[in-house]
């Protein structure tokens, strides 16, 4: 499809506009309502050329709603802060919890369709992340409503310069707009791309011709009550069960990552303080380049319960300074984060550049402990895998230093920490009934480590696996991985 195709004409007169936009209103409110009982999250996102009336579109189209149900996002040039960001954290942070309508004036297409501008972050493959990120979300129930408002060429002309004669208006147009309007045919190549590579069956784009605000309005009304009936209907009559059949990547081995490990590996407690002494100097140093040189990095700490995370991230980042890195504990997610999509929460905390987030538990209990113990189907943990390689190269491609930990012991050292913890005063709190009963489940949860870690384990983003038998050998492993791999990211930014 392209756009100079359309067909421009389109004229609806007043008393049929007024009646269609009332019963359409009638309809979208009862379309929310059902939506916010049934949990169902929407994105309605506003797309087009300069001038061609997203503002009044969307202003039209929320008095049909209530307004304690919906938010308004409109999407300039990223701030400072964003900028310090991947791309799409910004977007992550805005997706709609469940039952909730998120409507965006301009959105996440800004990368390509704004990708030349100086003041834009460069997604390394803008149509793969865009498709990504859609795709994760409605895997995952929200219904996303894509609109692209189309005008001639001459209405645009005739616009803008109504907009710029105007003493109140003529703030809205730059130079940028009337550049647009003068290469018309060039940009609208450009959009007509867009449009194609980013159809997809679950988020489809539909073009609204919109030279006539009241065609425009009815059309926009009708796209958006029609994906909504649509999945209230689906919700109402339960959805049709995916197909997930997962193939391993390619070059990774399909027998256990664990049955191979050493776990006696150990060190004297004299050895254990000199280096960890010599690398904690080290990366001291190396943390104030970090933020030099404005380099991001996320470290994910996962293992078994006792297998001694908070001891090594205690020792890693004491020679930080507390103001570049956050230590970020994740636990059962709770009512605010149950509404969102998984990924949610954790996007919330990715480092900006030049910072640190260690994460103490991460998305992977998507395909440990929720897969584990029934928190979510089989159908969404099994998608999780690719979802989650493609959430980590995201972070990669942005050019973040991505470290992924796995604490690994046996269940005679478990027992005998669990013990020790239920029988010192002091250590007392960090035993619970959980842990007890996540024990009885040793065998399930080792079958859901073995598979995250064949299917999670990537060139950009592998795992290491540390033997922590020996809690003193299991720090210096684990702060001599993470010197090694930050003195390599540092070497390609020095030069």
């Amino acid at each position: 499809m392209t756009l100079k195709h359309i067909d421009h004409i389109h004229k609806v007169k007043k008393a049929e506009y007024k009646q269609q936009i009332e019963e359409l209103a009638l309809r979208l409110g009862e379309a929310q309502r059902k939506c916010k009982d049934l949990g169902i999250p929407v994105i309605i996102l506003f797309e087009g050329w300069s001038a061609s009336g997203k503002g009044s579109r969307i202003r039209t189209l929320i008095r049909s709603l209530d307004p304690r149900g919906f938010e308004v996002f409109t999407v300039h040039r990223p701030s400072e802060d964003e900028l310090m960001r991947p791309y799409m954290w910004r977007f992550w942070k805005r997706t709609p919890p469940k039952g909730k309508i998120h409507v965006f004036d301009r959105s996440w297409y800004r990368a390509l369709m704004r990708g030349h501008d100086k003041n834009e972050i460069k997604l390394a493959k803008p149509v793969h992340d865009v498709l990504s990120f859609e795709k994760t979300l409605t895997d995952s129930g929200v219904v996303i409503i894509k609109l692209f408002l189309h005008v001639s060429m001459k209405e645009q002309r005739k616009r803008l310069s109504a907009l710029a004669d105007s003493p109140e208006t003529s703030w809205r147009i730059n130079e940028d707009d009337w550049i647009q309007n003068c290469r018309y045919d060039e940009v609208s190549a450009r959009y007509s791309k867009m449009i194609n590579d980013c159809s997809h069956d679950s988020a489809k784009w539909t073009i609204v011709e919109a030279d006539n605000g009241r065609y425009a309005d009815i059309k926009v009304h009708t796209t958006v009550l029609e994906a909504m009936e649509k999945a209230i209907s689906k919700s109402e009559n339960g959805r049709k069960k995916e197909n997930n059949e997962i193939k391993l990547p390619v070059g990774i081995n399909q027998t256990s990552a664990l049955t191979a490990v050493n776990l006696h590996r150990s060190l004297e407690r004299e050895e254990y303080s000199e280096r960890l002494s010599a690398v904690q100097s080290e990366l001291s140093r190396m943390h104030n380049e970090m933020y030099l040189h404005r380099v991001p990095m996320a470290i994910v700490f996962e293992g078994w319960d006792a297998a001694g995370k908070g001891g090594a991230i205690k020792r890693l980042v004491a020679p930080f300074d507390p103001r570049g890195y956050k230590v970020a504990p994740y636990g059962a997610p709770n009512d605010i984060e149950k509404a969102h999509n998984y990924l949610w929460r954790f996007w919330n905390e990715v480092p900006k550049a030049g910072h640190l987030t260690v994460y103490d538990r991460s998305w992977y209990g998507r395909v440990m402990v929720e897969r584990v113990e029934g928190f979510c189907s089989d159908d969404d943990w099994k998608r999780a895998f690719a979802e989650i390689n493609e959430f980590e190269k995201q972070l990669v491609d942005s050019g973040m230093i991505l470290l992924k930990f796995w604490l690994h012991i046996d269940q005679d050292e478990q027992l005998k920490r669990f013990e020790f913890r239920q029988n010192t005063p002091e250590k007392e709190w960090k035993i619970t009934d959980e842990d007890w009963r996540n024990r009885e489940k040793w065998d399930k949860y080792l079958e859901a480590v073995d598979e995250m870690l064949l299917r999670t384990s990537t060139k950009y983003a592998p795992w290491t696996i540390v033997e922590a038998v020996d809690k003193l050998y299991a720090r210096v492993k684990v702060i001599e991985t993470v010197h090694d791999c930050l003195e390599n990211g540092l070497k390609a930014v020095r030069k």
